[in-house]
């Protein structure tokens, strides 16, 4: 039995992961502020002996003798981490920095959880894990691409300069159980506006791409990246390769819910990427993996998860 913290362990992937950690008789604690992540999310492990909730805010030291960390804590979606830009930053930076911390002090394998948006609105498609990226340093969403990027360089100059065993991932875009209802990521609003017969609302002209990958599948390429055999510190894409429109999305959601939605269209936002698919070549030479659930199959199970959870 491993010992594994899990930093926001009561968000959407990270109640996930929870899940499946608690499932394989790991000890399992969950640190998050609850910012974005849900004490619903984490309820149902609550009374287990083998689950143990702290509320705290990884910017804040914190010192938990442990095997394993999963370092997932930062809002993932822009309206949440557009809300307080500086915060994002020193969640990504302050936050990485006392992950390392205590895995340099434990002797721990920390597995740094970053972003498809490190790449920003890439001149390279698909994005491979060599590539470098287009980043707007200064834009919008810079307080998350370049938090993300800067989590990063921290994680490589521990392990070069300290010897801290890391893993770093590159997650796109995940969608599944556990989602909020108003996150601000695509997947949720559209199906909750599909739900509620609202105006389906797409931001430019429909014909940006991005690729979901359902969130059992991004959880299972996450556990083998932190217990590869190989020493593999990555990084790695964790996503899945099929490339869908916006537009194509959208009308995918409408006809899975039966909905009589109309979509709308509004203005693009500043330095919104248009084009994304993760090359997941590294993944399947070196994890053994590549996604097994279909985005269709993933959209009904979501969608049931949003019926039953929000009545809707």
């Amino acid at each position: 039995m491993k010992k594994i913290l899990v930093t926001g362990g009561a968000g959407f992937i990270g109640s996930n992961l929870c899940a499946r950690l608690l499932e394989q008789d790991n000890y399992v604690i969950c640190l998050d502020n609850l910012f974005t992540g849900r004490y619903e999310n984490i309820k149902d492990f609550v009374g287990n002996p083998k689950f143990r909730f702290v509320e705290n805010d990884v910017i804040y030291p914190y010192d938990f003798e442990v095997d394993q960390i999963y370092n997932l804590a930062c809002p993932a979606s822009p309206p949440n981490y557009q809300y307080d830009p500086v915060k994002t930053v020193e969640t990504s930076v302050l936050g990485i920095t006392n992950a390392l911390k205590l895995a340099q002090k434990y002797n721990a394998t920390i597995l740094q959880a970053s972003t498809s948006e490190v790449y920003g609105d890439p001149l390279v498609h698909p994005q491979v894990e060599s590539y470098w990226g287009n980043v707007n340093p200064i834009g919008v969403r810079s307080c998350y691409d370049e938090g993300k990027r800067c989590a990063e360089t921290l994680a490589i100059c521990y392990n070069k300069q300290y010897n801290v065993d890391i893993r770093i991932i590159r997650i796109f875009n995940t969608y599944g159980v556990n989602m909020e209802k108003n996150d601000g990521r695509v997947v949720s609003n559209f199906i909750v506006q599909a739900l509620s017969g609202e105006d389906i609302t797409i931001y430019g002209d429909g014909s940006q791409t991005r690729s979901f990958c359902y969130v059992d599948d991004t959880v299972e390429c996450i556990m083998r990246m932190m217990n590869n055999k190989d020493n593999f510190i990555g990084p790695v894409n964790i996503g899945n390769p099929g490339e869908y429109t916006i537009s194509e999305l959208a009308k995918m959601i409408i006809e899975l819910t039966g909905s009589s939605s109309k979509i709308v269209y509004k203005p693009l936002p500043s330095d919104d990427p248009t084009r994304r698919k993760p090359d997941i070549t590294l993944a399947k030479e070196k994890l053994n993996w590549q996604p097994e659930i279909k985005v269709q199959d993933g959209l009904v199970k979501t969608i049931e998860y949003f019926k039953t959870r929000y009545s809707l």
